[in-house]
């Protein structure tokens, strides 16, 4: 009868082992970088985001789904890299390694084609990271792209981090930040003489950082931000109210993102809003969940849009006409 939970208990071990021995390989073009997640045993969406150092909130509207709806096993999540959990400037923070997340050079691929395809990297970088220079790349050949930042207490990932960027990857040098405080305090202190002191009463549970726009930065105008270009006037609209969903994305690239029903993925939208009669574009990442927070709700988009259309950065509801 006590075997059962034994051979379990080995079979989450060697499933987590061989997970942090895997290569992580990137998939996508930017802006929409990925990497792949397949589901195994017992994992949640909060196990999940553990592992990738992001919050379940960011990794499933990009599926397509939301946190109410339970993972199956063998699904395969599609893991967003964002600036919350990815880099390319080997900057961390204090309590995070550097994983290398890889992209497989294709048939006729040469390097510059690679950093267009990986948010523009600096040729030198991938150069660096590599070993190698720009015209010894070949087909097949397993570039570093980036790197996915993991808590190194939190993530059976770290391994990796350990493994191949101890004797391979160049020396990161970073300046330890101050932990992040709860939602009230929006500033981050970056602390350059010595490393920050743990706070008197640390949280007991696992927190997922993410970086919220400091109050220089709650004025945004990207013109409609990044999606503009893209949106194709379509026959559809709809008037309602909106909020916001919270994401480090758009406040320093203007790319907005939304949460619409009976709108598919992918699609570009158009967010006016009546009150200030400003206008932003915005990508559409999934469906509302069906919460009663959501209950009437028209749209949901991320906060550094909310900002732009001077709606501000809270939960308050704000009258939007959407056209598609």
């Amino acid at each position: 009868m006590q075997q059962k939970p034994i051979l379990w208990i080995l079979f989450l071990f060697l499933s987590l082992n061989s997970l942090a021995q895997s290569k992580l390989e990137v998939k996508g073009k930017s802006p929409d970088l990925f990497i792949e997640h397949k589901v195994v045993a017992k994992e949640t969406w909060f196990s999940v985001g553990r592992l990738y150092n992001l919050h379940p909130k960011e990794i499933a509207p990009f599926n397509g789904t939301d946190m109410n709806v339970g993972l199956k096993i063998g699904q395969v999540l599609k893991i967003p890299l964002l600036a919350v959990n990815f880099s390319q400037d080997e900057r961390k923070e204090a309590d995070e390694v550097l994983v290398p997340v890889y992209h497989q050079v294709a048939e006729g691929e040469w390097m510059y084609r690679v950093s267009v395809n990986h948010n523009k990297v600096a040729l030198e970088k991938l150069e660096k990271w590599n070993g190698i220079t720009r015209n010894q790349v070949k087909s097949g050949m397993q570039l570093v792209v980036g790197f996915l930042k993991v808590n190194r207490e939190q993530s059976a990932l770290a391994q990796q981090a350990v493994q191949n960027t101890a004797a391979k990857q160049p020396a990161v040098v970073s300046q330890p930040k101050a932990p992040i405080e709860p939602p009230k305090e929006e500033k981050q202190v970056v602390v350059t003489t010595q490393t920050p002191k743990a706070t008197e009463k640390p949280a007991p549970a696992p927190v997922f950082k993410q970086e919220e726009p400091t109050a220089a930065a709650v004025a945004v105008d990207y013109n409609g931000g990044f999606f503009r270009s893209q949106f194709r006037n379509g026959s559809k609209s709809a008037t309602g109210p909106g909020t916001i969903f919270r994401s480090t994305s758009g406040w320093k690239d203007g790319k907005y993102y939304a949460l619409m029903d009976n709108v598919a993925v992918g699609t570009i939208v158009k967010i006016r809003h009546t009150g200030t009669n400003k206008v932003v574009y915005a990508k559409i990442l999934g469906q509302l969940s069906d919460i009663k927070e959501n209950s009437g709700l028209t749209i949901r988009i991320s906060n550094a849009a909310a900002a732009e259309l001077g709606a501000g950065n809270g939960e308050v509801r704000f009258t939007v006409d959407v056209q598609y």
